[in-house]
């Protein structure tokens, strides 16, 4: 009977930012079905989930994708339970109302691949600094291009994987990057910007690099890394009214704050008001804006008033299902 490895993945409770753990289960012969998966503890004192005295907490699977730089091997997303089977605090995918998957997301994940031995984005030279921004916006050839076959060796490993991975370029500083992924659900949305930034992660280990998910990881006249949050439900999707859009956006003025908290630590540092940035301060929205807090993309104004807003404030570093539940909770609330 062939064996499995099952790696369990889940979020700790590190706070504002947690981080990503995992672990191996051997099984025999595994079906490659949610169903068949099995709750599976770990000792949450040494994630800051528990006290020492009481320390277990429960894996509960909600996802699971094939491994593919495994034989044999699964990818399984988890939530985090108490022992009690109530959900754990750091557990944010229990926040998100979208059990009918009417909420569509898709993420721009932003990123620096950093050197280990300078702690450096590749391409930045030891005690200076490259050429301005702007050149290594898509480019193409060694000079402006850093990383290209750790980015490609990753595009493949999220397909192969089976996630709606939607595309990468190189963005606008040296040695940055962005994928995008889009799902028809907020929380597979976030399981696929979660097992994708996994196999990032894992990837680098081959190369003596590591991923940099601090918005504004070089102080400088640099863009900062962000996760832009493309987001529609059936009104925004269907309404064909220029009015219903604006009450929408209206919605998110009074909870700003609300928004910025669940953003990403350092946020502050992104969010200056230029680089394409609204001020963290400041709330506005507006048509093909990309230095506003929420953009209406020229392509629902041309569709008729159907289509899609984008967040441009979450940070590379944030949690997607707490800005995919925030938003979703705004989006609610909208008087229309």
């Amino acid at each position: 009977m062939a064996k499995s490895k099952l790696e369990y993945l889940w979020l700790d409770g590190y706070f504002p930012t947690a981080n990503l753990r995992s672990k191996t289960k051997v099984v025999d012969d595994f079906s490659g079905k949610l169903e068949d998966l099995k709750d599976w503890s770990f000792d949450g004192s040494s994630t800051k989930q528990a006290e020492g005295g009481s320390s277990d907490c429960i894996l509960r699977p909600v996802a699971v994708y094939p491994d593919p730089a495994r034989d044999n091997g699964w990818l399984v997303m988890n939530e985090v339970y108490n022992a009690d089977g109530t959900p754990h605090e750091s557990n944010a995918r229990a926040t998100i109302d979208d059990d009918n998957d009417d909420f569509w997301f898709g993420f721009e994940q932003e990123y620096f691949i950093m050197d280990t031995q300078t702690l450096l984005p590749l391409g930045f030279p030891v005690g200076g600094y490259p050429g301005p921004q702007g050149l290594y916006y898509c480019s193409v050839g060694g000079k402006n291009t850093h990383g290209r076959e750790l980015v490609e060796r990753h595009a493949d490993l999220c397909i192969a994987t089976g996630l709606n991975f939607e595309g990468i370029n190189q963005e606008v500083a040296c040695g940055q990057w962005e994928f995008q992924l889009f799902a028809k659900g907020a929380k597979k949305a976030g399981d696929e910007i979660w097992i994708a930034r996994y196999l990032l992660d894992r990837l680098t280990e081959e190369y003596g690099f590591y991923i940099e998910y601090h918005p504004k990881p070089i102080k400088g006249d640099w863009n900062g890394s962000g996760m832009h949050a493309n987001f529609s439900n059936t009104t925004l999707r269907t309404c064909g009214d220029r009015k219903t859009f604006e009450a929408i956006c209206e919605a998110f003025r009074p909870v700003t704050a609300e928004h910025i908290s669940v953003y990403g630590e350092f946020n502050d540092q992104r969010l200056t008001g230029k680089h394409e940035t609204a001020s963290i301060h400041d709330f506005k929205y507006g048509i093909s804006d990309r230095g506003a807090s929420i953009r209406i993309p020229l392509y629902a104004v041309e569709h008729g008033w159907k289509g899609y807003l984008e967040d441009r404030r979450p940070a590379s570093n944030a949690d997607p299902y707490k800005v995919a539940s925030r938003i979703i909770k705004t989006v609610k609330s909208a008087k229309i």
